[in-house]
């Protein structure tokens, strides 16, 4: 794909009309973790399996390739500030917290990065020795996102995960110490989960005062282990038993449900994906990275080589990109939808406008729908879901379709 750094392509005429540009945010991918869980379908791979004999990560390597991949892809972006990054993978705590100094290093040698940007990391208990959090602060990380799962020694088994309890402890301990904001990942409706069972777990993650708790209900992607021989999950209404509960015992520690699957206290949102969900940019680096960048007549969406040792070679080569595809015009209400309605607040009829270049009137008839089926409220600026939209948002969702 020629096209897919070239300035040129993007910002020729077309029929959309973007007034402004949103918001950009950075999203770094490390692909390698130390084991695939079977429920996983995201573009990880087993370190040992892409390492030769005796060798380790090839750090250094996947670094270079980051950077020449930064570089290549800056014309696209230039001038723009940067709000927020977010490493995500496979486990980047695998990385060094020396690896990701550099990797901040070079960030920010070649992008205007916020004075307060967000930084998030992905991290695994298991992955870590003591004082391994405080190096990744010492290099630049404000927040950290630990994939916890549960706590439980049975559950975790179940789903794979390469740590117990006692790790899955110390390390939420750790991350309490060495950072202001962190999250914590939680999965529900397990294979054998009861009721209490989850109700435990949410304790457990909640006697932390976690700042940030993300909540998963467990589904069976296509394309995983868990596909291929499914275990037996609980019954439909206890799933949703599970959630009131879930909602219930973080209101009453004082985290509030901003999006479908997350809880946050005061001013401690995730800075990243509220950009995600408020349909703003991002430049997607790394393996398999996705990206989505708007120009004055078009969005773009680049998708990253997925192979690891691929793209460090097609990266070094300056040719990381994959793939680049317009969003077509008729695509883009849905797409918009698919991220701002899964936010308790919903969005501003503006940033519509202003996100994806359309008339309000592109939109008219579904939100019509939406209101008829109690799926959604408005005023003269707004529209946010209502308790059965939050409940039914696949269905919510679909209203806007081409």
């Amino acid at each position: 794909m020629t096209h897919a750094n070239d300035v040129r392509h993007w910002m020729r005429p077309g029929t959309l009309q973007l007034q402004s540009l949103p918001p950009l945010s950075l999203y770094i991918h490390l692909p390698w973790c130390l084991k695939k869980c079977p429920y996983c379908d995201f573009n990880s791979h087993e370190w040992s399996a892409t390492a030769a004999e005796g060798e380790g990560m090839p750090e250094q390597r996947y670094l270079d390739a980051l950077r020449a991949d930064l570089e290549a892809s800056l014309p696209l972006i230039w001038g723009r500030t940067v709000h927020s990054v977010f490493i995500g993978g496979g486990t980047p705590s695998l990385f060094s917290p020396e690896a990701i100094d550099r990797l901040l290093g070079d960030v920010r040698a070649r992008l205007r990065l916020d004075a307060d940007a967000e930084i998030t990391l992905e991290a695994n208990p298991g992955t870590f020795e003591k004082d391994r959090f405080r190096a990744f602060r010492q290099a630049g990380v404000t927040r950290l996102s630990i994939g916890v799962q549960s706590f439980n020694d049975a559950h975790l088994k179940a789903l794979g995960r390469v740590h117990d309890r006692a790790q899955a402890l110390a390390a939420v301990e750790e991350a309490a110490q060495a950072f202001d904001t962190f999250n914590l990942d939680l999965m529900y409706a397990l294979p054998g989960q009861t009721l209490a069972d989850l109700e435990t777990d949410v304790r457990t993650a909640l006697a932390f005062s976690p700042p940030h708790l993300s909540v998963y209900h467990l589904t069976l992607e296509p394309n995983t282990y868990f596909a291929k021989y499914p275990p037996k999950l609980p019954p439909e209404d206890e799933a949703w038993a599970m959630l009131d509960r879930i909602t219930e015992l973080t209101a009453e520690a004082g985290l509030q449900r901003y999006e479908v699957s997350a809880y946050a206290r005061e001013g401690h949102r995730c800075a990243h994906n509220l950009n995600y969900w408020q349909f703003g940019d991002y430049l997607g680096i790394g393996a398999g990275a996705h990206g989505k960048l708007s120009f004055a007549h078009r969005v773009a969406r680049p998708v990253r080589v997925r192979e690891p040792r691929l793209y460090m070679e097609r990266a070094l080569a300056g040719d990381a990109v994959a793939s680049a595809e317009e969003v077509k015009r008729a695509e883009l209400p849905f797409e918009f939808m698919l991220n701002a309605l899964r936010l308790r607040e919903g969005f501003e009829l503006q940033r519509f406008m202003d996100r994806t270049g359309l008339p309000l009137s592109s939109i008219e008839p579904a939100l019509q729908q939406g209101l008829q089926k109690d799926l959604i409220e408005r005023d003269a600026s707004r529209v946010w879901p209502t308790e059965r939209g939050f409940d039914f948002l696949s269905d919510l969702q679909a209203l806007f379709l081409p």
